[in-house]
């Protein structure tokens, strides 16, 4: 599932699924078949032996190299192969583009074991005043089923993880961890009616949030869908036609992800309007 799908709509989805599971299993000839493929699409993760340490790497320019662990969880070994690219989803390993080499590209990842892969920065020019996004993929392959096995009713699946690597350069101003404090925060009335509570990041850094909830004037605007701010960006966050009654939020309450993956809560205040002199 992609990350920013929020949790209410994951479920929803889910329950879908599960409906549809229970009656194609019951009216299908293919019911195996179909029932593989649901199992699938409700619980991808669960299904995926090769598991990732993180949820994100951080190269900081100065290191010669980074290093993510991977374990196989799963009872069969799997066939692995990764690569990173610029941001284009279906870019093969052959067709992604990236200033990085993995060690080792291709590997067997037997049961219960780990392989460490390496990232190496090939000193190609990045922007040296904020960070650069790039995507690491992980491939898990499973073994082909032996001949003795019932072929005709079996399906098998390849796991592709997607993961945000950051590069850092040296000498950035501030850090990632208190870049979120410098957001700025607004409503705005779109074209078509709607409203957005906007976020704008004068910072360097990539920022994350998975949660925001604003107030103003007594009135809460809530968005979980989760989305991500580049540096020097604005991002809209829509919180439908409801009414807006004032164009700054007194409060933004907001969860974001860290460098370590986890989440970090924290309330952004407005400053108070100064009055004109002499009033």
């Amino acid at each position: 599932m992609p990350a920013h799908i929020g949790r209410s709509a994951l479920t929803a989805f889910q329950s879908v699924i599960q409906s549809a599971f229970n009656i194609m299993l019951k009216t299908s000839r293919y019911r195996t078949a179909i029932a593989a493929f649901l199992l699938a699409l409700i619980a991808p993760g669960t299904l995926a032996s090769v598991v990732l340490t993180g949820t994100r790497v951080i190269y900081p320019e100065s290191e010669r190299e980074v290093t993510l662990k991977l374990t196989n969880e799963g009872e069969t070994p799997s066939l692995v192969q990764a690569w990173i690219d610029d941001g284009d989803s279906k870019a093969t390993p052959e067709s992604a583009k990236s200033p990085f080499t993995l060690v080792p590209p291709m590997f067997r990842l037997d049961p219960k074991k780990g392989q460490t892969l390496r990232i190496i920065y090939l000193r190609e020019p990045l922007p040296r005043d904020r960070e650069s996004m790039f995507w690491l993929n992980v491939l898990d392959v499973p073994p082909v089923a032996s001949k003795g096995e019932n072929l005709q009713n079996s399906l098998q699946f390849a796991f592709r993880s997607r993961i945000k690597l950051m590069f850092r350069p040296d000498g950035l101003p501030g850090d990632a961890a208190s870049a979120p404090e410098s957001v700025t925060w607004r409503f705005l009335r779109k074209d078509d009616g709607q409203h957005v509570l906007t976020a704008t990041n004068p910072t360097p850094y990539h920022i994350t949030y998975i949660l925001v909830e604003a107030t103003a004037q007594g009135h809460v605007y809530r968005n979980d869908a989760g989305a991500m701010v580049e540096p020097g960006a604005t991002i809209e966050f829509p919180i439908g036609d409801t009414p807006v009654v004032s164009s700054e939020p007194e409060q933004v309450h907001y969860t974001t992800i860290n460098d370590f993956g986890a989440g970090v809560s924290s309330i952004y205040k407005s400053k108070p309007t100064r009055s004109a002199k002499g009033q």
